[in-house]
């Protein structure tokens, strides 16, 4: 009534400050009503692109019927949720391998790696498939199989290139930046506190030390020493005996053959005709739902959308 009174004061009606009061009022009440349709018709329209996904997969996943070669793709960055992570691609070998018209399993490789973890325990499930449905597993390489996606390679009874593919790179690395001096030349203090002398290990503002550099080293050396012996393992006699072979070079298909990295030449189509006698080709690799990717990626837009309408809603005051 104050500010009634004073706009009266000021030549205003309060008639007139009432009505624009509730004018005010009621468009933030429209406002906040568009805003819940938009986003209930967002909402409407990502469950229903989730159910065609759906409908798709399962049309994609539907039982193949005869002989055929089976395909499982590693693909891109070989890394915990990607589709080239032990998440989607051990599903996908054990629903191969399983299929008793599936001749044969093909890995079909193109990537520069990636998670030593990931490429690991997907070495582990190929080499335990192969025991147990006792069927033929095959890599074929397009354009690159190097570091994390050639530990995989090394699990199949043959591995296949084109002559100028990249293979190998044999190595393990861990990388970063160093700007110890930095802040001090910008003026600026860095307070890091921690609890543990090492638990700002490889914080890029703090130095390292040769205790600390030595740790990492050993490491290193360790999870390399475990690609080695995979590969020993996976190849046998078949690699040569070359020191650079586990220096972390990485060379083309051509050479790999000749150094026992790969046994011959071929692709995906060559290898389902001439090797497996299968020439029907079914894909059974799984990917990353992306309905699911949408989701992550507009979820929190989605949400700060939703608390923005909640809060144009009227309020009892």
């Amino acid at each position: 009534m104050e500010n009634n009174a004073s706009r009266a004061l000021a030549g205003v009606p309060w008639e007139r400050a009432v009505i624009e009061k509730l004018l005010l009022a009621q468009v933030r009440e429209q406002r906040a009503a568009r805003r819940w349709g938009l986003l209930r018709k967002l909402l409407w329209l990502l469950l229903l692109a989730a159910v065609v996904a759906a409908l798709v997969a399962g049309r994609m996943n539907a039982p193949v019927r005869g002989p055929h070669t089976a395909v499982v793709e590693i693909k891109g960055e070989i890394a915990k949720g990607a589709d080239a992570s032990a998440e989607f691609v051990l599903p996908a070998l054990r629903d191969a391998m399983e299929d008793k018209d599936a001749k044969a399993l093909v890995l079909l490789i193109n990537s520069p790696g990636g998670s030593p973890v990931q490429a690991g325990i997907i070495n582990d499930e190929i080499a335990r498939l192969r025991k147990k449905y006792d069927k033929p597993v095959y890599a074929v390489v397009e354009d690159t199989c190097a570091s994390g996606a050639y530990y995989i390679a090394a699990a199949a009874d043959k591995i296949y290139v084109d002559k100028a593919s990249l293979v190998g790179s044999i190595g393990v690395l861990m990388n970063g930046f160093g700007f110890v001096d930095t802040l001090d030349k910008l003026g600026v203090e860095r307070r890091l506190l921690t609890a543990g002398e090492n638990k700002g290990f490889l914080d890029p503002f703090s130095p390292m030390t040769a205790e600390q550099k030595q740790f990492a080293q050993a490491m290193l050396d360790q999870i390399h020493h475990q690609f080695i012996a995979v590969v020993k393992k996976g190849r046998g006699e078949r690699l040569k005996e070359a020191p650079e072979i586990f220096s972390g070079l990485f060379w083309t298909g051509e050479q790999a053959l000749d150094l026992g990295l790969a046994d011959d030449y071929g692709s995906l189509d060559s290898v389902a005709r001439d090797v497996v006698k299968a020439e029907k080709v079914v894909d059974y690799t799984h990917k990353a739902n992306p309905m699911d990717r949408l989701a992550k990626r507009f979820g929190m837009a989605l949400g700060q959308g939703a608390v923005g309408a909640l809060r144009e809603l009227p309020q009892v005051r």
